[in-house]
């Protein structure tokens, strides 16, 4: 998929069952090392590799929310709702079911599970299921993501301001 211009999508254009899968990303120390840093969360299973090792982990792991942050991130490079997202109602039902291990390559494999409308005839509610993907095709992460996008009557309400 082409992901260079914006979809854009709109609640409508929404298609229940609807799969899609992103682009891989390879993690490294240093993104975790940044991720500890942001966080203020310096756990040494983040940041000493040798500690990490102690543990039976091959090298430092990422944070739970550095994966699901990770998630939203490379579901946005697909640019499904780049101008046409409100705003992230928050994340459901997140599991952490495998370490992400620094070398891991990662990917997001999501689909619309849900949508409703909303009182406002201009925004919709749309669900979304994720897992985070590593190289052995296993889920390092599941979550589900609600999302508040437009609707082609926000289109049309622009279009009648003007």
């Amino acid at each position: 998929m082409d992901t260079s211009a914006p979809i854009n999508l709109r609640y409508e254009d929404i298609a229940l069952g609807a799969e899609f899968e992103t682009a891989v990303h390879t993690v490294t120390e240093a993104e975790i090392a940044v991720f500890a840093d942001v966080t203020h969360d310096h756990h040494p299973l983040h940041v000493d590799a040798a500690y990490a090792r102690s543990r039976g982990f091959p090298a430092v792991i990422g944070h739970g929310l550095f994966g699901l942050s990770l998630m939203e991130g490379l579901k946005s490079e697909l640019k499904l709702y780049e101008e046409t997202s409100v705003a992230s109602l928050g994340w459901d039902e997140v599991r952490f079911k495998a370490p992400i291990v620094a070398g891991d390559v990662l990917r997001v494999r999501f689909r619309f599970a849900e949508k409703r409308p909303t009182r406002n005839p201009a925004r919709g509610i749309v669900i979304e299921t994720l897992d985070l993907l590593n190289q052995r095709d296993e889920v390092v992460t599941a979550a589900r993501h609600t999302s508040l996008i437009l609707t082609r009557q926000a289109d049309r309400d622009a279009t009648a301001a003007i």
